[in-house]
């Protein structure tokens, strides 16, 4: 085990032996010097862990000490010891960035304890975080095997989520039982998926929070009241990328978090249409034939959202004022934060951020981003430094200012792929990874989702003899011709289309200004 060495300045040093010989019986090799002086001649010259210093000395004061200190090693935390308890000196030294401040006389616990929480900190976090997750593994385990409503799934994913990023956090090797245990968790909600989904399709009244019923049951029912929202949809945008960010908006909201499920096929065309229209797919291609595009189809799929909107609002005999707004650029981004105040009269406005989505589809076409997010936590901390210098940031920060509640959401997740699956169909077939439309498909039935009738799944029939079939769990499509070249260059995406927890259970998130 490391002996960390610790620098004790002070001018009445030997009437500080005790402390010095209890943290030495303690482990710990401590040097004194008296004077600021002095320290700084062992800070050029040795390395520390932790410096204590001393406010008030003759020479160079504690507090000037310690901004030398900082120029030596801005890293090396300083924990300031004073008689004063004048809130000047206090201010200064915090805005110094000492590790910690502590008030003459000190007792032998409280330096113990100011050493723990700068030097042993991580530890004691891990320790515990670990101790943490061993005692939920089998409650988690038992959760999973039993689950058989959306509420359970949810919570199951939440708890899934949290441990997933407190281990990561400490990178412990227990990372790879929680990512096994995820694994687990998604061959059982595969199943409760198969089992449930055409019932929820044809159930409306009696099914939990999906694509469709989304505006008709979160939002409208706030505008109803009087109140007036911002809706933001950060595309592609899962619950453990909510929970990377959420930190930074706690300065300006308060968090009222919920997640909804999103439709099959979780892609965009198909989800985030049949959250604007209030209709699923099968719906939407029925009563606008000319507003819906097929896969297959050349030209844009989601350029009607802000005409679905209307619509939606019309079949509900709904009058709110609102506008739509696609934010694809940072340029355009920067605008709209500049123009914000000209939306603040409509009772609804719809924010659409396409930048995970790129992010994501990026990732698979570029090899300089596939570095950078070449796992799930580097992904996540690519999303969240997206997010800290980004124009939604900011649009999030005037639109607390403003006193707007916020419903932050998205339309689907995705899902890291693994393995391979042969499918083979004809040139009319789409090309999406994760699931698959057409009328000659060859698979294995046994390891796909499958709608042999696309009606009893809300979905569009494309030809009379259509079907439809979704990769479950980490799966993706390949075909046959070229499959070595097209598994290496797939595996390790992130892909979106199939039946996962990260796909389907998306984070909705009610967001109030402080």
């Amino acid at each position: 085990m490391k002996r960390y060495r610790i620098l004790w300045a002070d001018d009445e040093i030997e009437l500080l032996r005790p402390h010095v010989f209890f943290l030495e019986d303690k482990g710990y090799e401590v040097v004194t010097v008296n004077s600021g002086q002095d320290a700084l001649d062992c800070c050029s010259s040795e390395s520390f862990d932790l410096v204590f210093l001393d406010e008030n000395m003759p020479g160079l004061t504690g507090l000037q000490t310690l901004s030398k200190i900082k120029e030596i090693d801005p890293n090396l935390p300083v924990i300031m010891i004073t008689k004063s308890e004048d809130e000047g000196i206090m201010t200064d030294a915090i805005g110094k960035k000492i590790a910690d401040y502590l008030i003459k006389p000190v007792n032998p616990n409280q330096i113990l304890s100011s050493i723990k929480k700068n030097l042993h900190k991580n530890d004691i976090v891990t320790e515990a975080t670990v101790e943490g997750y061993r005692e939920e593994f089998n409650k988690i385990g038992t959760q999973i095997g039993f689950a058989n409503t959306f509420e359970d799934w949810a919570d199951v994913y939440r708890k899934l989520v949290y441990w997933e990023l407190e281990l990561t956090a400490m990178q412990n090797p227990l990372l790879d039982l929680i990512i096994a245990q995820k694994q687990d968790a998604n061959n059982s909600f595969m199943k409760f998926i198969k089992k449930n989904y055409e019932l929820w399709v044809n159930s409306p009244e009696d099914r939990p929070l999906i694509s469709p019923d989304l505006m008709k049951k979160r939002v409208f029912p706030m505008l109803d009241n009087g109140e007036k929202i911002f809706f933001v949809l950060i595309d592609n945008f899962r619950f453990d990328q909510w929970a990377a960010i959420k930190d930074m908006l706690a300065a300006d909201f308060t968090f009222e978090e919920d997640m909804y499920m999103s439709i099959l096929p979780t892609a965009t065309q198909y989800a985030r249409n049949s959250i604007f229209s209030g209709l699923m797919p099968a719906q939407i291609a029925q009563l606008y034939p000319d507003l819906w595009v097929e896969d297959t189809e050349e030209e844009g799929k989601n350029l009607n959202e802000e005409l679905f909107i209307q619509k939606q609002l019309d079949r509900l005999r709904k009058n709110y004022s609102f506008s739509y707004n696609k934010v694809h650029t940072s340029a355009y981004g920067n605008r709209m934060v500049q123009n914000l105040n000209s939306l603040q009269n409509n009772q609804l406005n719809v924010i659409v951020v396409n930048f995970v989505d790129m992010l994501s589809h990026a990732r698979t076409d570029s090899q300089m981003i596939r570095e950078l997010a070449s796992n799930e936590a580097a992904y996540r901390s690519l999303t969240r430094s997206w997010f800290r210098h980004s124009s939604t940031s900011d649009l999030f920060k005037k639109i607390a200012e403003m006193g707007y509640k916020v419903i932050l959401t998205t339309d689907h997740g995705t899902i890291r792929v693994k393995n391979p699956l042969k499918v083979i169909g004809d040139k009319m077939t789409n090309s999406n990874l994760r699931y698959k439309v057409g009328k000659n498909l060859d698979y294995n039935y046994k390891k796909v989702f499958e709608s042999r009738n696309p009606s009893q799944f809300g979905l569009p029939t494309p030809n009379l003899s259509s079907k439809y079939i979704f990769a479950l769990n980490d799966d993706f499509f390949a075909y046959p011709n070229n499959y070595n070249y097209y598994v290496s260059y797939y595996v390790d995406t992130f892909q979106h289309g199939g039946v996962s927890l990260e796909e389907m259970l998306v984070p909705l998130v009610t967001l109030n200004p402080k």
